[in-house]
């Protein structure tokens, strides 16, 4: 009776996936088992852009923990733990490829200067000129400016009818109606126009009174806001008793 003998059969070729600094996506590869690290390297020269010579080699299992490096060019790849699915990641050490497409301050820049460009027939500039768009139409200014002039007019006559120390109903667009106290009536540094600031009898303001690093009233958090006066009315508004102190 003849004994018995165990055979191992292995697939001389190997599926792996691989991955370089220089590229963002992942590529599907077949190899031979049998081939030399240094005829792979050679191999993935046309896929990853670099140099046989400055390649170093990383293998990962297939779950992606890193595994061991490859790195002596006369083993065989089979010599290494590649399964189908593992992935070789190949690192570029010359330095010639790390970030040569990605980092645009390495890129010459061409600046045409402002006259240069206002010569141009052929600019997107020239296009609005030709057909008066957006600043180019003098007309279509002038209306949005004096808009904005009878807007700001309009807000400095109704923040004139507003003074610092009145109750007040705060009724904005989309936004429950509110009470509270005239804190600041005036124009501020963080937009343009009139503004009124209100500190509200509960928390329902986005601020303290200061806006940007710049203080125009002060009370307690969540209880400030800024409106524009158009939607502030003035009046005998009395904090609402919740009757707190009731027994």
């Amino acid at each position: 009776m003849m004994d018995s003998e165990v055979v191992v059969v292995t697939n001389p070729m190997v599926n792996v996936r691989v991955t370089s600094p220089q590229t963002s996506f992942v590529s599907n590869r077949r190899f031979n088992r049998g081939v030399t690290v240094a005829d792979l390297k050679r191999n993935l020269e046309m896929l990853v852009g670099g140099s046989a010579s400055s390649m170093d080699l990383e293998l990962f299992d297939v779950s992606d923990k890193f595994l061991q490096k490859i790195d002596d060019n006369e083993a065989l790849l089979g010599s290494y733990p590649v399964d189908d699915n593992c992935r070789i990641h190949v690192i570029d050490t010359s330095g010639r490829l790390m970030g040569e497409f990605e980092d645009v301050s390495k890129v010459e820049k061409y600046e045409m200067s402002d006259d240069s460009y206002d010569k141009r027939s052929d600019s997107a500039r020239a296009f609005m000129k030709k057909h008066n768009i957006g600043h180019f139409n003098e007309e279509e200014v002038a209306k949005k400016k004096a808009e904005r002039a009878a807007q700001q007019e309009r807000e400095k006559a109704a923040a004139e009818d507003i003074s610092v120390g009145n109750r007040c109903k705060v009724q904005a667009p989309k936004q429950p109606t509110k009470l509270g106290t005239v804190m600041f009536v005036g124009t501020t540094d963080f937009k343009p126009g009139y503004w009124v600031g209100v500190k509200y009898d509960e928390p329902l303001g986005k601020n303290n009174g200061t806006v940007e690093g710049k203080q125009y009233f002060e009370c307690e958090d969540k209880y400030g806001g800024f409106v524009k006066p158009q939607y502030v009315t003035v009046g005998d508004f009395p904090e609402e008793d919740y009757g707190l102190d009731e027994m």
